[in-house]
């Protein structure tokens, strides 16, 4: 079954967006907090309560827990093993989001008034309810990339339409002081990335972040750098005259409008980087979007999702999509 994207059409108020803002500058400067202080600050919460197994009896307490986090519903059983395989992707998600929603799943077998209620035709299934509104999000199974952009994009509207920004999280709960953290066992790796970008060896480094990324998939350095070193990579040797006249001249020309989108980001001009993308994205369809898409997502993880430029880019690009 195909993944059914959610609908973002006239969710985002944008005269709220300032506002937002200014609650979501609150949460991550109480986030930063938590962290320099190995937790413990006011309201903070135990990871432990990112993720949820909700039943009929506490779907109450769920609507409420809206006002403050979006919380993503998954559907599932132990009877389909993709229903399962999704649900451990977003719990892996929603750790790492780190309180921005939490992840709550429901055992269609278990709970067949829930399952009614929100029409479950098939599974694995996923909804969001923010601030006591229900929003499908997608039925079936999908990729991480496309996972991952969906939530994005789930937190967004809730921080824009709603001042949501979530949950603090004590990553210490219940563990007293943290320790000093041992060496990890990928830090050689990184380090001979390091060494090889320093001294210009871009395929050195991309092979060192994939050595570290090949037994740690989900390695967020890695994958940061990995990013970093291709783009460096792309860009190496390039005629820039000639890749911009090819953007210049077909504006529907995927290829050459992320080879320029490549050259502007290097060169410092992010938002034409983005601009240029988004605009991309407005006038292609099937596979050259999608192309052009993800680029623009990698681009934007590159730059860092709190970048008020990325943020600006992102509701341009759900503004294009929905």
């Amino acid at each position: 079954m195909q993944p059914r994207n959610m609908s973002m059409s006239g969710v985002v108020d944008l005269a709220a967006v300032k506002a937002a803002g200014e609650a979501k500058a609150k949460a991550e400067q109480a986030r930063a907090q938590a962290a320099r202080q190995g937790g413990g600050a006011p309201g903070a919460v135990p990871p432990e309560a990112l993720v949820l197994t909700l039943d009929e009896a506490g779907f109450e307490d769920a609507l409420q827990m809206s006002a403050e986090v979006p919380v993503v519903i998954a559907f599932w059983s132990e009877r389909s093993p993709a229903s399962k395989e999704l649900a451990g992707l977003l719990e892996r998600l929603a750790v790492e989001a780190a309180g921005r929603y939490v992840l709550a799943k429901v055992d269609v077998d278990a709970s067949p008034l829930l399952v009614q209620q929100f029409g479950i035709q098939g599974i694995p299934a996923v909804f969001a309810v923010v601030a006591g509104q229900a929003l499908p999000l997608f039925q079936g199974s999908a990729p991480e990339d496309q996972v991952r952009d969906t939530l994005d994009q789930l937190v967004q509207i809730a921080e824009q339409r709603f001042g949501i920004t979530g949950l603090v999280v004590d990553a210490a709960a219940g563990t007293g002081a943290p320790a000093a953290a041992p060496p990890g066992p990928h830090d050689a790796l990184l380090e001979a990335a390091m060494t090889a970008l320093d001294a210009g060896d871009l395929a050195g480094a991309v092979q060192a972040y994939k050595n570290v990324l090949a037994e740690d998939p989900g390695h967020a350095e890695a994958k940061l750098g990995l990013a970093q070193a291709e783009l460096l990579q792309r860009v190496q040797g390039v005629d820039p005259q000639a890749v911009r006249a090819a953007a210049a001249a077909d504006p529907k020309d995927a290829a050459a409008q992320i080879a320029a989108a490549d050259l502007d980001l290097v060169g410092g001009h992010v938002e034409d980087a983005f601009g240029r993308l988004v605009d991309t994205v407005r006038v292609t369809f099937g596979d050259d979007r999608d192309t052009v898409r993800l680029r623009l997502l990698e681009l934007f993880e590159i730059v860092g999702a709190e970048d008020p430029r990325v943020v600006k880019a992102r509701t341009a690009l759900a503004r294009v999509l929905f």
